[in-house]
């Protein structure tokens, strides 16, 4: 079965292999994306002083890269969230910094895919298949967990306004729309807001030592007019896979930064003529010990991938069971969680010991600056560092020995609201 293009670029009539075909698709792409991977890494300098990713995002919105999880009908490309993380992978290997920018995105989509058909729903699957790009702005550095927040959205005349500072906004500079939550007279809303909006100033002041291009630093609302149509009661939302989903997400992008590692490592070795004294053959490429080191980060980063897939595909059962407007089957959301959490407590630490191994099959030279093979384990401490897995390990555990799942959080946070977790 032969794959059509159609004017507007949807692609009809997808064989069966589609993950093969979108690899196809988007090859192009993250090679362009991956070529100019070191140059940005070594550009990226100081907060401000920067050369945002603008073209990379763009290019990947223009293939159809932000439609992966639309329905075909709807003009997208429909894959599962297995397919989804192998793309989301292919794409982190190539620079996990775009990778990562599109979670907001990628997560906004979801929420709109849960929703009941309604009129609202088709706008924003419409905005998507048009090539919008859809940021975050949920986190704040107010109060003590992500449940604390101040920024606030106030009667205004016909409309409402929104006020507030938020910060760790990933991918925000870089969007159309910024999803975001507020604090309505004591309850928790969320809402999506034009970027170009009077008012809303992106901010890229994220100083991370990773990740440095993901524009996670502060978004400010001054005064921006809200239409109360599109604000949503956070504690009236459906249960759903949301919050799993966006940790998903994270390993898929440290899977892909486990690729790179293997692949770096390969292309380092494969030209290299020097060697030392103690080595037992006459160039790396054939010494049984550097070879063990390029065994070890390949299965380092096949591990990591088949971990993050096992657990997409748990979330995809999970997925089937929506009830558009009631919410999925908690039994299996709750086996789900539970094992993205557990590929978490174990990917994390797999491909930051191999990103640091990964100097075991060169000399000095590959700590060369302009080789930036750095980056890797800086950025997939500040990936792993979004939600330690340290935390994991234990709900973990009470899983296995008491059958407590990690949903039970998340319905407490909706029942106590936005200032107490």
């Amino acid at each position: 079965m032969t794959a059509a293009t159609t004017t507007d670029g949807r692609v009809t009539g997808l064989p069966a292999d589609r993950l093969a075909t979108l690899r196809e698709r988007f090859a192009p792409v993250f090679a362009t994306i991956r070529d100019g991977a070191v140059e940005r890494e070594l550009a990226s300098g100081r907060p401000g002083d920067r050369p945002p990713a603008h073209a990379e995002v763009r290019a990947l919105a223009d293939a159809g890269f932000g439609r992966l999880r639309v329905p075909e009908d709807r003009g997208g490309f429909g894959v599962t969230l297995v397919e989804l993380a192998h793309l989301v992978a292919d794409l982190a290997a190539a620079d996990s910094n775009v990778a990562h920018l599109w979670r907001g995105h990628f997560g906004y989509t979801e929420l709109v895919l849960l929703r009941p058909h309604s009129a609202s729903r088709d706008e924003w699957l419409d905005r998507i298949v048009g090539g919008a790009v859809i940021g975050n702005a949920t986190s704040e550095r107010t109060g003590t967990t992500l449940a604390d927040i101040s920024t606030t959205v106030t009667p205004a005349a016909d409309s409402l306004r929104l006020d507030g500072r938020k910060f760790y906004s990933t991918g925000t500079l870089y969007a159309d729309w910024i999803y975001l939550a507020a604090d309505r007279d004591g309850e928790r809303v969320t809402f999506a807001v034009d970027a170009s909006a009077p008012g809303v100033t992106s901010i890229d002041d994220w100083d991370g030592f990773g990740q440095r291009l993901t524009a996670s630093g502060t978004t400010v609302f001054d005064g921006v007019s809200v239409d109360p149509s599109v604000v949503s009661a956070y504690r009236d939302a459906p249960l759903s896979h949301i919050q799993a989903f966006y940790q998903l997400y994270l390993l898929a992008v440290l899977a892909g930064i486990g690729q790179a590692v293997s692949d770096d490592a390969v292309a380092f070795v494969r030209p290299r003529t020097r060697t030392y004294i103690h080595a037992n053959a006459a160039v790396p490429g054939e010494d049984p010990q550097v070879l063990a080191v390029l065994g070890r980060l390949s299965a380092g980063a096949f591990t990591a991938r088949s971990l993050v897939v096992a657990a997409a595909g748990q979330l995809d059962g999970v997925v089937a069971t929506n009830e558009p407007g009631v919410g999925v089957d908690r039994g299996l959301l709750d086996a789900a969680e539970n094992a993205v959490y557990q590929a978490q407590i174990e990917v994390g630490p797999r491909v930051l010991l191999s990103a640091s191994e990964l100097f075991e099959v060169g000399g000095a030279s590959a700590a060369e600056r302009t080789r930036a093979l750095d980056r890797h384990w800086r950025n997939a401490r500040v990936v792993a560092s979004h939600n330690p897995a340290v935390y994991k390990e234990r709900m973990v555990g009470e899983y296995a020995l008491h059958g407590r799942g990690p949903v039970a959080a998340w319905e407490k946070y909706h029942e106590v609201g936005p200032t107490r977790f």
